[in-house]
């Protein structure tokens, strides 16, 4: 199962609409393009270990005193006073919706249901969403060549497909997954997309008794929403834990080990404490609805591995056009600009934003009919903010080959808007 490694706003690493630009091969081209001076960046996202199927129990007396703590630096790729590390995390899907759709009403494929309902006072009845989803959350067992590991995922259908983590099967020989009451299955890996860190499994002979899982939308999320994340941290089947969402398209970038490919996700940030074990598993709404995959989570370095509130999650509506195309054809297709970014500013009637810098436009690329030139800062795509290259990239990769899409470009002090019509990225 390969680790990764995680990096979030590096000003020196650029990125283009769906692969690496700066410091790495050109996807288009297959040439180096020319690293930018590596300084210490704001944060650095490091790796950790998957989790072993049980923790051994521990007790705790009272702490001695403790001494003065220097200020926390990271040590990895650059300095920072963060570090990342895998979680768990997984997600189903279904758009969020008035009408009931009956079990009987499901067809072959992804739902919609009707939400739990709130408590008379409006706050979240989280007993009555637990005792719904759980059973829709299911704990995996892997054995690679490297060992054992765990995770999580969601259960998407009655025919036993299973949404989790790319890094929770990567170099998987065996998967096992476990329902939440217990019951045991073989499953094989339907298909797996590391660009998004998504992957789907099947289950052999499922049992006609699944509870797939209502997916949502994270197109509407609001920051502070309740949130409730279920999954299987540190070999702990089925707990939940709850918080709110502390940010919307906060831009986490992953690279698998021993992999020149990076995962740049435009995540939900949340609260809820999640830890290894929970990669794959789904994060829901306070009506019981599916609107991320948990992926990941922020740890000081140097110190305890586990959640510290800052947890990240793939939104749901990227994980259920990969899930659909997974299941459909085993692969994903993702959209692309066709350049390379660093980061960079740009100032156009007195003001000055952060955005994404195109260093290289890429001939006969979407970038390219366009008319994006090189020099070009971009501040917007549609009606979302770009701050950095690894937001835009973020951004691209939601998008379907053959969307339109409308940049708002800072060229030589003036801001213009661009319409360009993303293509897919032919995977090498």
């Amino acid at each position: 199962m390969g680790t990764q490694q995680f990096e979030n706003n590096n000003p020196y690493r650029g990125y283009e609409g769906g692969s690496l630009a700066a410091g790495a091969t050109d996807p288009a081209s297959g040439t180096p393009t020319p690293a930018a001076p590596v300084n210490p960046a704001p944060f650095n996202f490091s790796s950790q270990p998957p989790a072993p199927p049980h923790p051994p129990a521990q007790q705790h007396g009272p702490k001695p005193p403790q001494p003065r703590k220097p200020r926390p630096v990271l040590t990895a790729v650059t300095a920072a006073a963060l570090a990342a590390v895998l979680a768990s995390g997984s997600t189903a899907y279904l758009m969020r919706d008035d009408a009931a759709v009956t079990g009987a009403d499901q067809g072959a494929g992804l739902t919609q249901v009707q939400g739990i309902s709130a408590n008379a006072d409006g706050s979240p009845d989280w007993e009555a969403v637990a005792a719904a989803v759980r059973p829709s959350v299911v704990a995996i067992s892997v054995r690679t060549t490297q060992g054992e590991g765990a995770g999580s995922g969601v259960i998407l259908d009655a025919e036993g497909h299973i949404l989790t983590n790319n890094h929770v099967v990567a170099g998987a020989e065996t998967v096992q997954v476990m329902l939440s009451d217990g019951r045991l299955y073989e499953a094989t890996v339907v298909g797996t997309d590391p660009t998004t860190d998504l992957a789907v499994l099947e289950l052999a002979d499922p049992p006609d008794d699944l509870t797939p899982a209502t997916l949502g939308t994270s197109e509407d999320l609001g920051v502070g929403e309740s949130v409730m994340a279920v999954g299987n941290p540190l070999g702990l089947d089925s707990t939940v834990t709850t918080g709110i969402v502390s940010a919307l398209d906060r831009p986490v970038t992953a690279s698998a080990e021993g992999s020149s490919s990076a995962t740049v996700t435009n995540a939900i940030q949340i609260d809820a404490a999640i830890n290894p074990g929970n990669s794959g598993g789904p994060l829901f709404d306070s009506q019981g609805l599916v609107i991320g995959i948990t992926s990941s989570i922020a740890t000081l370095t140097g110190g305890q591995s586990g959640s510290i509130g800052l947890g990240f999650a793939i939104p749901v509506d990227l994980a259920t056009t990969i899930a659909d195309q997974l299941i459909a054809d085993g692969r994903a297709e993702h959209a692309f600009l066709g350049v390379t970014l660093n980061e960079g500013e740009g100032t156009a009637d007195g003001v000055t934003r952060q955005g994404a810098q195109v260093v290289e436009v890429v001939p006969d690329t979407p970038a390219a009919g366009a008319g994006l030139q090189p020099g070009d800062v971009i501040v917007a795509i549609d009606d979302s903010s770009v701050g950095s290259a690894e937001s835009l990239t973020g951004f691209v990769r939601q998008y379907a080959s053959g969307d339109e899409v409308t940049l708002t470009v800072i060229r030589d002090g003036e801001s213009i808007d661009l319409t360009v019509t993303l293509a897919t990225r032919e995977e090498g």
